[in-house]
């Protein structure tokens, strides 16, 4: 059995990858992968992710990185349709389920998109999180089958708390979503 510390080292060998990089060996498929993990793992996995920031900064590599945080995004969307201050109160007064209704009326993929393509700029390698922290107003296979249209060619790593077989995924180990099966596992 490998370990998680093993696990967590085999992403930036794959990332030094040329074949990573270009998408090669896929069978023309986009490159887009998948690190599942035991959720209770979340902050090793967050701090490994500051340290491939790290590893790979200043362009390191050929490898321009970066993070989009699916929560801080979310947040930052609220904040930017002025309703962030109003979440409490709304919670409170009108319950879980009107709040819930709320956001996932703006909260949708398209947004995160838009967002994510302002920002992209010349980077290669993208990092998504923060999969667990949005849910359950943004789902990751939403995401990641609408991100096929803005990354196609570039490489797409989701840290996901749970697990995919290649074929579905399942968060903290207990929600399942919707099938996805175009993403591959990054290690094994």
């Amino acid at each position: 059995m490998v370990t998680l510390k093993e696990q967590l080292r085999q992403i930036s060998e794959r990332i030094k990858e040329d074949k990573f990089i270009e998408g090669r060996g896929l069978g023309n498929e986009i490159s887009f992968y998948i690190f599942d993990y035991n959720p209770k793992d979340e902050l090793l996995v967050r701090e490994h992710v500051m340290n491939l920031h790290k590893e790979f900064k200043d362009g390191l590599y050929n490898r321009k990185i970066i993070e989009f945080d699916l929560y801080k995004m979310l947040i930052d969307i609220t904040k930017e349709k002025r309703i962030f201050d109003r979440i409490p109160e709304m919670e409170s007064k009108q319950g879980k389920d009107a709040l819930f209704k709320a956001m996932t009326t703006f909260a949708k993929p398209e947004i995160f998109l838009n967002k994510i393509k302002e920002q992209i700029e010349d980077h290669n390698v993208v990092l998504l999180t923060g999969v667990g922290k949005v849910y359950p107003f943004v789902r990751s296979h939403n995401i990641l089958n609408n991100l096929q249209e803005v990354l196609d060619k570039i490489p797409v790593i989701m840290f996901f708390p749970g697990q995919y077989d290649g074929q579905s995924l399942q968060l903290f180990n207990k929600f399942k979503d919707d099938n996805y099966y175009r993403a591959f596992r990054l290690v094994d």
